[in-house]
């Protein structure tokens, strides 16, 4: 008998790939981007490369979010950089019930592939602030999901209460490339060191005792 299948939400950046690796251990991984319209599209570069590091099943779903008022979508928004107190209110990059979104596709992906989990790497230690990223909308989203899928799916956030660098420590046991993530939320050549993600990613690193692999324009 073969492992278990999982559908695991692959955005291409840090926690995204240390959640993939953490179910490989113990099941068949099905990764699930999503095309979305939004800025930073080199990071479904990264999945892509990920997922075929570790040669496993990658589909890439399109949806159009570019009406959602939010940084990351609407081109008339400007990416915040250097923000203080990051992870105290919620900023303008959140993007309007993603995570509900892309958790509902990936239920119906696990249901159609007869897949056991779900899996997402939310975390609400260092993070932006965004509301689906907490321990409760996860527990709510459970009941939802086995009340209205036909296996009762389980989801699975494993990173939820872990800091970054507690992600990275474990990421770096579990050989993570993260030589191949993307975090930023800009779209450039390098990723830019000033937005919440970059600094978040870069905090991390530094306290964990690592070195980022990935080049900055500025404060590596």
């Amino acid at each position: 008998m073969g492992k278990q299948k999982a559908v695991v939400l692959l955005s291409g950046g840090l926690d995204s790939a240390t959640t993939l690796a953490i179910a490989l251990k113990n099941y068949g991984v099905y990764a699930l981007s999503f095309d979305y319209g939004q800025k930073h599209r080199k990071e479904l570069e990264s999945a892509k490369k990920i997922a075929e590091h570790y040669r496993i099943n990658h589909k890439i779903v399109k949806i159009d979010l570019s009406w959602a008022k939010s940084a990351l979508t609407d081109k008339r928004i400007r990416i915040p950089e250097s923000r203080k107190n990051i992870g105290k209110n919620i900023p303008v990059t959140y993007v309007p019930a993603r995570n509900m979104m892309m958790l509902s596709f990936a239920l119906a992906y696990a249901e159609t592939i007869n897949a056991d989990k779900v899996f997402i790497g939310a975390n609400a230690v260092d993070y932006s602030g965004y509301p689906d990223c907490r321990p409760e909308f996860y527990r709510a989203f459970q009941k939802a999901s086995s009340l209205g899928t036909k296996k009762g799916l389980k989801i699975k956030y494993p990173l939820i209460n872990m800091s970054k660098s507690e992600i990275i420590k474990k990421g770096m046991k579990l050989k993570v490339p993260y030589h191949l993530t993307w975090s930023c939320y800009k779209g450039g050549k390098k990723a830019c060191g000033v937005c919440d993600s970059c600094i978040l990613r870069l905090k991390g690193f530094k306290e964990a005792g690592y070195d980022d692999p990935v080049e900055y324009e500025v404060g590596k």
